[in-house]
């Protein structure tokens, strides 16, 4: 693995470092405390082509390469992780797997409004009783002939309130179980279908996190994406991608956090010197600088070994399971340093700490990734 960046990626990278703290670092303790969402900001980052980075431009994409999004995200990460789970999402969960495996009339008709930042998309997997166990889908998609009946619930769904297009998974034949699971493409404002509670979140509380309900919602036949029963194989194969995304995600928390602490470190005194003069404070700089340091690199190799079409289910594993730890244990000790003023809101350590906990709970708890690293090591 090159470890050396090319001059686009640096490009890719300076550009959303810039729009990071020009157009999201304002009114961003604002956003969370009020719940609101970055309509502006995501808009925004649609037109610089940040919503669909690895998209084939045929397709309205930018065409760019896995470790350029993880650049990306990671700056935008470092300020806003709210609005880096929007850009997750949309690229990791639901671009990427409308490329790879959607038909033609649906990548022209869904994929490239979502690749282009028209409009943001959704992934809808996750169910009040089939979070971890994805096998145990209770939303059912009823064989009509010429389309699906769609009945059910979703929970915890980024972009659910604020999303066009939503790929849901739901049980066409529970007798096969996970071989009788499908994936369907399914549009807002279709009849039955209802966007439900918005959840009131610990963390990343300018996305928008809904639950999803669908009575008796029709959906063509030609919306179901790829041959009856394929629905498992598809949401565990978008999963391992987007796990990329959420340890791009967890590693810009990380770093964001440091940066911060160490500044701090650098400026506040005691005992008559910064506090970066004292071991007690050095050395947990040192122990963060590190961890981000080999988290990035576990990002990198994930994302090359997808680009290079390797299997990327133990390395993304790997990289989601290291640099959500990671973030976590940064975010805690940037709240340490900076003593109480890492309790207050203006120091904005104490909502990446926040923002932390949910990279290791969504797109596969890292309980989750343990199970998928052990298998994978075990063969």
């Amino acid at each position: 693995m090159d470890f050396n960046l090319s001059e686009e990626q640096l490009m890719i990278q300076q550009a959303a470092r810039d729009f990071a703290q020009n157009e999201l670092l304002p009114e961003v303790i604002e956003r969370d405390r009020d719940q609101k969402f970055p309509t502006e900001q995501v808009k925004k980052m649609g037109e610089m082509g940040l919503l669909g980075m690895m998209v084939d431009p045929k397709y309205g994409g930018a065409g760019m390469d896995s470790v350029s999004y993880v650049l990306a995200m990671e700056e935008i990460a470092k300020i806003d992780a709210s609005a880096a789970v929007v850009m997750s999402v949309n690229n990791s969960l639901v671009c990427a797997g409308l490329e790879k495996f959607a038909s033609e009339e649906q990548k022209v008709k869904y994929l490239t409004p979502l690749a282009s930042g028209q409009v943001i998309g959704a992934f809808a997997l996750s169910e009040p009783e089939a979070g971890s166990d994805a096998t145990s889908q209770k939303t059912t998609a009823e064989d009509k002939g010429d389309y699906y009946l769609l009945n059910g619930i979703k929970n915890w769904i980024t972009n659910g309130g604020t999303a066009s297009y939503y790929i849901v998974i739901a049980q066409t034949d529970p007798e096969k179980k996970h071989k009788g699971i499908n994936a369907f493409i399914v549009e807002r404002g279709w009849e039955g279908f209802e966007i439900g509670l918005k959840e009131d979140k610990l963390g990343i509380r300018g996305s928008d996190t809904h639950s999803l309900i669908f009575n008796n919602v029709k959906v063509p036949k030609e919306n179901r994406i790829g041959e009856d029963g394929f629905g498992f194989n598809f949401a565990m194969a978008v999963l391992n991608g987007g796990r990329i995304g959420i340890a791009s995600q967890a590693l810009g928390i990380a770093s964001g956090a440091y940066e911060l602490a160490l500044k701090y470190a650098k400026t506040r005194k005691a005992f008559k010197t910064e506090i970066i003069n004292h071991q007690a404070i050095a050395f947990k700089l040192a122990d963060m600088a590190t961890q981000i340091t080999a988290a990035r690199m576990l990002c990198f190799k994930a994302a090359c070994e997808k680009d290079a079409g390797k299997d990327i289910s133990e390395s993304g594993a790997m990289a989601k399971l290291y640099a959500s730890q990671v973030a976590m244990d940064t975010t805690i000790e940037a709240v340490q340093i900076h003593g109480g003023y890492g309790y207050v809101k203006e120091y904005h350590v104490e909502r990446m700490m926040r923002d932390a906990k949910i990279t290791q709970i969504y797109e596969g708890t890292s309980e989750i990734q343990k199970i998928v690293i052990s298998r994978s090591i075990s063969k």
